[in-house]
Parts: structure tokens; sequence; C-alpha cells
């Protein structure tokens, strides 16, 4: 497998590259923006993308998923959650940034809870983790999981956003992603890598909710 990160756009977000050394044919993660670095480091890996994965619809996941779709022709997957919320996001928008987000297309794909991707001779499986934006999903397979702004090195997504519930989301991780064998490797949309063993015995906020976040979980 090919694999390559890039921390693209003002907010330092993670655009995961994932490619198939067989097949050629790629995965993009959440291009959240500078789209021509994107699509140079397809061409320097030679991988021709087939599809662009969005764990969900902030504008630092998405800012340049127009412009590499329109380029590479690949088909785009998000769950519909994300896609509708997309719509009413103006208004965040303008208080983060000060403008509006361009709006998103139609995907070409709607992701499910445990719906199977492929790209090439690799295959993904989509996790639906709800709590930090409407539509959240994460996405595992092939020893590492891609997980948004769900799980970080350390931390988790902010739940005080439309769409964020700070008990759901620690619920979708601990349902979800903790159930993962320990070696999986963590690719957050911020910040560096991890692995699930790690999160588990050292992120204090799974280990000390109430203390970091005021959450007890039932």
């Amino acid at each position: 497998m090919i694999l390559e990160g890039l921390v693209v756009g003002m907010f330092q977000s993670n655009c995961y590259i994932v490619g198939s050394e067989g097949t050629r044919e790629a995965m993009i993660v959440d291009p959240g923006d500078e789209g021509d670095r994107i699509l140079a480091t397809l061409e320097r890996h030679n991988l021709e993308a087939k599809l662009i994965v969005v764990t969900h619809t902030h504008v630092d996941h998405v800012a340049a998923l127009q412009a590499v779709r329109d380029s590479t022709g690949a088909s785009v997957a998000m769950h519909r959650d994300a896609y509708e919320s997309s719509k009413g996001d103006s208004g965040l928008m303008r208080m983060l940034l000060g403008a509006s987000a361009p709006p998103l297309g139609e995907p070409d794909l709607s992701l499910e809870d445990g719906d199977k991707l492929k790209v090439g001779d690799l295959e993904f499986e989509a996790l639906f983790c709800p709590g930090h934006a409407y539509g959240h999903i994460c996405l595992v397979g092939q020893g590492v999981v891609f997980t948004g702004d769900a799980l970080f090195a350390g931390g988790i997504g902010r739940f005080d956003l439309p769409g964020g519930d700070g008990k759901l989301l620690l619920r979708s991780i601990r349902d979800k992603l903790l159930t993962l064998p320990d070696d999986t490797i963590v690719l957050a949309g911020h910040g560096p890598s991890s692995t699930i063993g790690e999160e588990k015995n050292s992120n204090p906020f799974l280990l000390y909710p109430r203390m970091y976040m005021g959450i007890e979980l039932d």
C-alpha cells in the first residue's frame, strides 16, 4: 500500500493519499485544501484517484473537494447526514472564517456504517462515529484507521459546534474505535499518528472523561 499524508490549509488538516501498488488506483481522504499539492502527490506516485472519502464536511476537510473532484473525475463518498448538514454550514463558516464555504456537490456514494470500499486490491470499511459533526465517519482497513476529527493522538474532537455531542462522541470512540486491534495505526484529521493501544492506555479524555470533559458515560 502507498500511503502519504499532507498537512494542508490554515487549519493544518491532514489529507491522506492511499494507493494500490498493484493497480495504481488511489483514494483521497479529506481533501481539506491545497488541491494542487494533492494532485501533484498523485502524479508523483503515478496514481489515478478513483475515490474521494470525506470523514465530515467541516470546511477544513473539504475546501479542495470540488477542485480535486473536477480534476480527477473520482467518485465522492460521505455519509448522507454530512452532506445534508453542509447545506447549512454557511453561518458557521462565516463565524470561523469571515466567509461562506463553497457549496458541496451531491456525493456519488452515501456511506453507512459497515459499508465496504475498494481501491484496487485494498479494502476499507466505513465506521459511523458521530459526536464531532453530523454524519462523521471513520475508515478502517489495511492496519490503519482514518479517524477524521473523532480521535486524535492524546485528544478527541471538539463537540461544541453543530452536530457535536460529547457523550455520543465518547460512545462512538469506545464502541467503534477502541474495539479495533491495539496495533491499528490511528491517522487523524489533525496532528501526528498514534495507535489504538496508545490511545486506549494514555488518552486523558478517554481515561478521565469526567475530569476533562465534565461527562460521565453510562
